[in-house]
């Protein structure tokens, strides 16, 4: 039975005077490898653990996983971890023997662990869009910033050659200043895997012997745990208390590139257009995402667009525009156009980067001759343990994608007030035009859960 700390035991064990103390243990020299332990150790987390560990000098010392079935297995891949089920417990327990975390749980989880690690003076990776709410990752970014440790969001492409070689060409002016930005995640087969149409089912069901449900929802809303697999371990992205929907679940991966291209920052207006059954069903909009959304923001000018930026997303059943696919030669309403990818449209041409791949310069005439950056090869995981290590800053620090992730969680906002334009106070982080819409910006978290910074 894993110990349950409270708030206030665990607290006692991580206040101001004691984070001071517990600082990575790299930074007194004293060692040249990375102790690093796992919040999340299955799914997405067991791939992030494999790919840190690939680092020759990391080494996995603590797992920590609500589900034991996921945690035995974790174990036999690092047999040298201690194993923990509750976060808390592990941070409390393994404060002076680690350098690291990372963060990989449902989105719901982000801000508490990562802000706890964090106020402990722990580098940190964690799984995108950071946080599930807007106010949350204001305060991480700050935090990660007034730690002055090393921290990596989970946009794996954002390292790559392909997204890096967008940035250049946007931060070059080689399409001239942009007018437009199209962002659109269609993957074939998403909807019916990863979103439910709800509502939630009427009765709860026997907690299975191996999972701690109490730790599952952690911060969020009680409610009784259903099986199926309804929320754990996969479908709890499609449940507003726990998951951010799918612009938010892959916006991250998509905006990455443009967002740094263009240097862009906190958006003035946000607009969301939803699906119609959804918007109909008072039950749904209560507690699960629309299976399709089409979100505008309006961002203000700067040196690299010609005016105010208008992006847009489009997802589910929602599709980029006719004359978009036009413009990078695909035939409106046949396949061919990017599934998943970012389009910039620029007064001098237009560049296209599907997610995962390298970008497209349009018309392909007129940049046929376009000498491309020489880049060198560059791992995420890999790039978070040597920064950890006094190497080169990563690629998607969380002071850098912090108010990124702040303007896409402004669109899942957006999408739960629909049909509503609303205007964007970022300074004051506040909603001025509509009360609804300011109440989604922060969560009251569960009792017993509450978070110091949070």
């Amino acid at each position: 039975m894993a110990l349950r700390l409270s708030r206030r035991s665990f607290l006692a064990g991580t206040s101001a005077g004691l984070a001071a103390t517990i600082l990575p243990r790299n930074v007194f020299g004293a060692n040249d490898r990375l102790c690093h332990a796992a919040i999340g150790s299955g799914g997405m987390g067991g791939g992030d653990l494999g790919a840190i560990k690939s680092h020759p000098k990391a080494q996995i010392v603590a797992l920590c996983d609500v589900d034991a079935n996921t945690l035995k297995g974790a174990a036999k891949r690092f047999p040298d971890a201690r194993t923990y089920a509750d976060w808390r417990e592990m941070l409390a327990k393994e404060g002076d023997k680690i350098d690291s975390v990372n963060v990989s749980t449902p989105d719901h989880t982000h801000a508490p662990a990562t802000m706890a690690a964090l106020r402990m003076k722990k580098h940190v990776y964690c799984q995108k869009p950071l946080t599930h709410d807007v106010y949350e990752s204001r305060q991480v970014a700050a935090a990660a910033k007034a730690a002055g440790v090393t921290t990596q969001l989970g946009t794996q492409a954002a390292s790559g050659i392909g997204d890096r070689m967008a940035v250049a060409f946007l931060r070059q002016g080689v399409i001239g200043k942009a007018k437009r930005a199209i962002l659109c995640s269609n993957r074939p087969g998403a909807i019916e895997h990863y979103r439910l149409k709800g509502p939630r089912p009427p009765k709860g069901d026997p907690v299975p012997p191996h999972l701690s449900w109490d730790l599952w929802l952690g911060t969020a809303p009680e409610r009784p745990y259903a099986g199926g697999g309804i929320y754990h371990p996969t479908r709890w992205r499609a449940w507003q208390d726990f998951g951010t929907g799918w612009s938010g679940d892959i916006g991250c991966h998509i905006f990455d590139a443009v967002w740094k291209g263009l240097r862009l920052t906190a958006p003035k207006t946000v607009i969301a257009e939803v699906q119609k059954s959804w918007l109909e069903s008072p039950e749904r909009r209560a507690d699960t995402w629309p299976q399709g959304d089409h979100i505008t923001w309006v961002f203000p000018a700067s040196e690299a667009t010609d005016g105010d930026l208008t992006l847009e997303w489009f997802d589910g059943e929602f599709y980029p525009p006719d004359d978009v696919q036009k413009l990078a030669g695909f035939e409106a309403g046949k396949p061919g156009y990017p599934a998943e990818s970012a389009m910039v449209i620029g007064t001098e041409g237009t560049l296209l980067v599907q997610h995962g791949s390298g970008p497209q310069l349009f018309p392909k005439e007129k940049f046929a001759k376009i000498e491309r950056p020489k880049l060198p090869g560059r791992d995420h995981y890999q790039h978070f343990v040597s920064a950890c290590l006094g190497g080169e800053p990563t690629e998607s620090h969380f002071i850098q994608v912090g108010p990124m992730a702040e303007a896409i969680l402004l669109g899942t906002v957006a999408i739960r007030v629909p049909n509503t334009l609303l205007e964007w106070d970022a300074a004051s982080l506040k909603v001025p035009n509509n009360a609804d819409a300011q109440k989604l910006l922060r969560r009251t978290y569960r009792k017993g859960w509450e978070a110091e910074g949070l």
